[in-house]
């Protein structure tokens, strides 16, 4: 499907939604808010051009404007789903017609690449048991739909689907159109904004509805992809016959552990979630298993079952006892289905201790379902032990007992703090333990590292923040100690600044009985993972892993989760974040930082022996590292890879990404393909530095001081509070996260999460390309052959990381609109500072899209015709919500300040409401 293609099926189901959307609300009698509805062109083809974008400057009748503002969101949503619709319907017609190979990210584009650069199948299929991805969802506060409008969206885009069927009649078509309008009215009924916080509670239900309800469904998709494309290349499907032999999908969780600046998840959150994520998988595999024993009603009339199977099922009968009689009991003469129902009775219950003979690791369960297969090929069943043993088997490899892995996160100063209190509990004078230098913390946290004796006698409370992370740190002993360590995943440290910020944690680690003691001194348990997320950290990040991983506690540590992970050779992991990297230096400044940084992370690691798994903390903005899949992944370092790929999905992108099952699997294959193509076909790379590595350099340095030239500008935190709606936003309800770490009013203490979405609702998108063009500028005017040769390199040779990079502040300076920020900037109350700021700001957009344009060989508009005319379906449509926020805005403001603080609170929905609507449009929050 080409791009005019592409867009017309847009225009098509856009009509049509719009057009029953029209209706619906005609019906309802909101016959104004109907007129005004956008993309006017599109369903009612007797309207004027000029009117196709509804109410031009959002001046609506003040008891008319909310209600256009929601229709305006919902208009938003439909448009959404109808680019999603068409974008996976383009994708079904280009694998009908055998040219998914032109599509970048797909397993066909990367599989022809790989044969092309010589690989043969049975080369690939070696690697792809090798290759692992691990999605980690996260709840940080960027997603602003209320979970119940996800149903009506979820409904709506399977009734788009439908019509997609050709063979319906007329009458059948009517009553698909009338289901439509039916959703629609739900949604306009149904309030989109949260009227108070979520509890950590709901966000937990949200991530286990996806983990639970979602992902299982999509894994078959995911197989089925993967065979497809297999066969398609030209591959022997009986490379492939087992799913040991294909890359792993495995899942992460944050929400429950993660605790950095969240006071509400508490010791017992987390116990719970843990909870939560074993009783759904459990549950989970046991639908599985029944559905399968209903499917394998083979008779021993028919066939005899081999000896081995037999042999099985007396083994797990005779462990079970009493159970296991019961299981082979309901069915007689048909011992394959009396096998499964052994299976379903070893599974561990959801409340321990384990019954007698139940199963301890997931790994045993796959290990009869291999026996199960072995024995259906045995009688000539092979279509059977392929189309219904498989599917579970590659369940209960991504899912195991778990659902997914638990990562518990906290704050280095959090930590600290808690450490001193434990210090002074002990009689030891530290309680300025976090103000020491680094020499006499090591030294200190070296020589407690010696002694298994622990700080406290029981019942002794130290204070709240070392409360807070024993209780943590008990309730995962307490799990390990029952369930093993199969449903964490690892102990992380945001920001990480020194060696000592990951000892403290082993010190912590020993009070609550998370190290073991052996004759090589103490190990963890649990990995524990830095998180480097400043410029500054991450360039000091390579002094710090060396450090790391040459103490001994760690070297321990690592050997000890080799030998329980069945590693071939040590694995430390590393997170590397893109979020508070992008808000210190801009988007230039932070991507390359994090290049360079993993780089010589990699080389760490291997002078010590150890392979470093990066965990990627990225966000659904391109200022907190989105972007295409396929080119983040080909952009990252040659050896940094290692076919090993964790990242976040956070915020308003898993709901983008996974609601829907088409979606979900091309997301999902987007990352196991992107992971095969890059991990194989960067062997073969040259590992010298390629030759605009220098460049970059200069440009990132040279971007970066641009940057902080105008965060440290006088003036600047009070433009940015004024000029955007951060204060509504913190004021909102979208997440159980405050916004701030400690709640100082600070650049510094500001999550980068608001920092992003406070510059994107105000359409500056400040962070995704400030200071590239003055950098560009420079490098032209200083060594104008240099700069031809980036601008050959960008359009030309594509070298990866400077193409993910370019191209992703090609689409924020696109995104930024001029006219959008003066109206904005229009609410700062010192006009000198506003008008000094706003010539820096449009000057600097104006030169970096000068620059981009030399880059890319044209305007951007033709260089880039497909996210112009995405920008540009929706510009007009955001502009009235635009100039409503504003006045909003003014007017919450002016009631705040006079104190008529009860009037603020009553227009808050309202402006919440454009929060939203907005960020509908605009795809994207934080």
């Amino acid at each position: 499907m080409t791009t005019s293609d592409e867009f017309y099926k847009v225009e098509q189901d856009l009509g049509f939604l719009m057009s029953a959307f029209h209706e619906a609300l005609a019906e309802l009698g909101e016959v104004d808010v109907a007129a005004d509805l956008p993309w006017r062109s599109l369903w009612q083809s007797s309207a004027r051009s000029d009117a196709s974008d509804g109410a031009a400057d959002g001046s609506w009748a003040d008891e008319l404007a909310e209600r256009h503002v929601q229709a305006y969101s919902i208009a938003f949503q439909l448009l959404h789903q109808a680019e999603e619709n068409a974008l996976a319907q383009g994708r079904r017609t280009l694998e009908a017609e055998g040219k998914l190979t032109e599509t970048s990210g797909s397993w066909e584009h990367n599989f022809a690449r790989l044969r092309s650069a010589g690989w043969s199948a049975e080369d690939i299929a070696s690697a792809l048991p090798g290759i692992r991805v691990e999605p980690v969802l996260t709840a940080h506060p960027t997603e602003a739909k209320r979970a119940s409008v996800f149903v009506h969206h979820r409904q709506l885009y399977l009734l788009l689907v439908e019509r997609e069927n050709q063979m319906w009649t007329p009458s059948e078509q009517a009553a698909i159109r009338d289901d439509v309008k039916a959703c629609l009215e739900r949604l306009w009924r149904t309030g989109e904004i949260y009227l108070d916080k979520p509890s950590i509670a709901a966000e937990v239900q949200n991530v286990h509805h996806y983990l639970r309800h979602v992902f299982p469904d999509v894994l078959p998709w995911v197989e089925r992809r993967l065979a497809a494309a297999w066969q398609t290349a030209g591959f022997a499907p009986a490379l492939l016959d087992d799913p040991a032999k294909r890359p792993r999908l495995t899942f992460g969780n944050w929400v429950g552990g993660d605790r950095d600046g969240h006071p509400f998840v508490t010791s017992e959150v987390t116990r719970d979630t843990l909870q939560t994520l074993r009783i759904g998988a459990l549950g989970l595999l046991r639908e599985r298993l029944e559905a399968l024993a209903a499917g394998l009603s083979l008779s021993e009339r028919r066939q005899t079952a081999p000896d081995s199977l037999r042999a099985r099922i007396a083994e797990l009968a005779t462990a079970l006892g009493p159970e296991g009689d019961a299981a082979i009991g309901r069915n007689p003469r048909e011992p394959w289905r009396q096998y499964v129902n052994l299976m379903i009775a070893s599974l561990p219950p959801n409340d321990l201790p384990a019954h007698p003979g139940s199963y301890a690791k997931a790994a045993e369960l796959n290990a009869d379902l291999d026996r199960l297969r072995a024995a259906l090929t045995a009688v000539g069943a092979q279509r059977l032990a392929d189309s219904d043993v498989i599917g579970v088997q590659a369940l209960v490899r991504t899912f195991g007992f778990r659902l997914a892995a638990l990562d518990i996160r906290q704050n280095s100063a959090f930590h600290d703090r808690a450490l001193a209190q434990l210090l002074v509990a002990a009689g030891i004078d530290a309680a300025d333990f976090p103000d020491w230098d680094e020499e006499r913390r090591t030294a200190l946290l070296d020589a407690e590292l010696r002694s298994p004796r622990p700080f406290l006698r029981p019942g002794v409370d130290a204070g709240a923040e070392a409360t807070a992370v024993l209780t943590c740190y008990r309730v995962v002993a307490g799990h390990i100690e029952n369930c093993g360590t199969d449903g964490l995943g690892a102990l992380i440290v945001s920001m990480t600044r020194s060696l000592s910020d990951l000892l403290a944690v082993y010190v912590l680690a020993r009070e609550a009985g998370l190290l073991v003691y052996g004759p090589d001194g103490p190990a963890c348990r649990l990995p524990v993972v830095p998180l480097f997320e400043t410029i500054d950290d991450l360039a000091r990040s390579p002094d710090i892993l060396n450090a790391f991983l040459g103490h001994p506690v760690t070297r321990a540590s690592l050997a000890l989760q080799q030998s329980e992970g069945g590693f071939d050779r040590p694995v430390q992991q590393v997170m590397v974040g893109y979020s508070d990297s992008n808000k210190d230096g801009g988007l230039l400044a932070s991507l390359w930082g994090l290049y360079r940084a993993q780089t010589a992370l990699t080389a760490t690691g291997r002078d010590h022996g150890v392979r470093i798994r990066f965990f990627h903390g990225r966000g659904g903005t391109i200022s907190r590292g989105a972007g295409p899949t396929h080119r983040f992944i080909n952009g990252l370092p040659a050896n940094a890879l290692e076919g090993d790929l964790r990242l976040t999905e956070q915020g308003e992108t898993i709901s983008q990404k996974y609601a829907n099952r088409v979606t979900a699997a091309h997301n999902l294959e987007l990352l196991l393909a992107g992971t095969v193509g890059a991990t194989l076909g960067r062997r073969t790379e040259s590992s010298e530095a390629n030759p605009m590595a220098a460049v970059m350099d200069d440009l990132a340095a040279a971007s970066r001081e641009t940057y902080q030239a105008l965060l440290q500008s006088d003036g600047f935190m009070a433009f940015f509070s004024q000029a955007t709606p951060i204060d509504a936003i913190e004021a909102s309800r979208i997440g159980s996260r405050p916004a701030r770490r400690t709640g100082r009013r600070t650049l510094a203490d500001l999550r980068a999460i608001p920092w992003v979405f406070g510059w994107s609702q105000s359409r500056f998108y400040l962070s995704g390309w400030y200071g590239l063009g003055s950098a560009l500028s420079a490098l032209r005017e200083r060594a104008p052959q240099t700069f031809d040769a980036l601008a050959i390199a960008k359009r030309d040779r594509r070298w990866p990381p400077l193409h993910y990079i370019l191209s992703n502040a090609a689409t924020a300076v696109a995104t930024a609109d001029p006219s959008i920020m003066a109206l904005y900037a229009d609410l700062v109350e010192d006009a000198a500072a506003r008008d000094r700021l706003m010539t820096m700001i449009l000057d600097e957009h104006r030169r970096t899209h000068d620059m981009l344009a030399a880059v890319y060989g044209g305007h951007l508009a033709e260089t880039r015709p497909r996210i112009q005319r995405v920008l540009g379906f929706r510009g007009q449509a955001l502009k009235p919500l635009h100039r409503r926020q504003v006045l909003l805005l003014r007017e919450w403001r002016d009631r705040r300040s006079q104190g008529r603080e009860a009037e603020a609170e009553a227009l808050l929905p309202q402006l919440l409401l454009t929060v939203n609507a907005i960020a509908a449009g605009l795809g994207a929050t934080g």
